[in-house]
């Protein structure tokens, strides 16, 4: 890894990290214009022309927008058949930009990306102790591995299982929900490595950096979005977010309080812990 001191790298990767976590928990109306825009260059990177936009202002109202559209499970078995017929809906195509997006990315990175090559536990198979960052500088952990856990999976979970994924689940009470991407929830990795980036420790493209720039737009400016061939659906950002902290946890993690989202239309989800 690039030189500098760790405890102050680590210093500018925590307010990047609550730079991007206050964009995933921007309550402000949507910025329609980029979240249009950078959508528009999403659907060109898998092939497709710009789509109409239909915006709601909950997931709730995009309910009957996006009846009969893929679901993860049948993505999954698509993925999984030997021929697959007919051709593949958008969101597979997308999916596949993204995770190329990514692969490139982590490609950039000047120092080997824990993302793709993740820890693995000891030989007792038990789970690494979640530590904080002074006690994994203190143990040696390289900084490497502290921003990959304090940024990338922290957000993730605070995002993940914090929010959209007990939204997505009171959503679902009505049949599963078709796959959607999370716009503003979907930080985590836009975080991470724009971090690493501003950090100096990571080295893009031309073409990678401005992928890179068309999903942070995303997340600056709208909420969750369904793509279809002709029409993307897209949720304007909440109304109102309130957030606690998630008790010891060694990267400040938050999750949604009970009802801690209410949506433009007054939808105010129950939320399961």
């Amino acid at each position: 890894m690039r030189g500098g001191n760790p405890h102050e790298l680590w210093q500018q990767a925590i307010r990047i990290r609550q730079e991007w976590l206050d964009h995933a928990l921007s309550a402000q109306p949507a910025d329609t214009s980029t979240a249009e825009r950078c959508l528009a260059a999403v659907y060109a990177r898998a092939g497709r022309p710009r789509p109409r936009f239909e915006w709601v202002d909950s997931p709730d109202k995009a309910r009957p927008l996006i009846t009969g559209w893929p679901t993860l499970d049948q993505l999954s078995a698509r993925i999984r058949a030997p021929r697959p017929r007919g051709t593949p809906p958008l969101a597979c195509d997308i999916a596949m930009v993204v995770s190329q997006l990514r692969g490139a990315l982590s490609a950039g990175v000047t120092h080997t990306d824990p993302e793709l090559s993740p820890l693995r536990a000891g030989r007792t198979k038990e789970p690494r102790p979640e530590l904080t960052p002074a006690q994994a500088f203190d143990r040696g952990a390289p900084l490497a591995v502290v921003l990959h856990q304090g940024v990338r999976t922290a957000l993730h979970r605070s995002l993940a299982h914090g929010f959209y994924l007990p939204v997505r689940a009171a959503l679902a009470g009505d049949g599963p929900v078709p796959v959607c991407w999370y716009g503003q929830q979907d930080a985590s990795w836009i975080a991470y490595y724009d971090m690493l980036h501003r950090l100096g420790l990571a080295r893009y493209g031309p073409d990678e950096a401005a992928h890179l720039d068309v999903w942070a737009g995303l997340a600056r400016s709208c909420g969750w979005w369904w793509p279809g061939e002709d029409v993307c659906v897209v949720v304007n950002r909440p109304q109102e977010i309130r957030t606690e902290p998630v008790p010891g946890t060694a990267h400040d993690q938050i999750r949604l309080s009970p009802r801690g989202v209410r949506y433009r239309d007054g939808w105010q989800p129950l939320l399961s812990r």
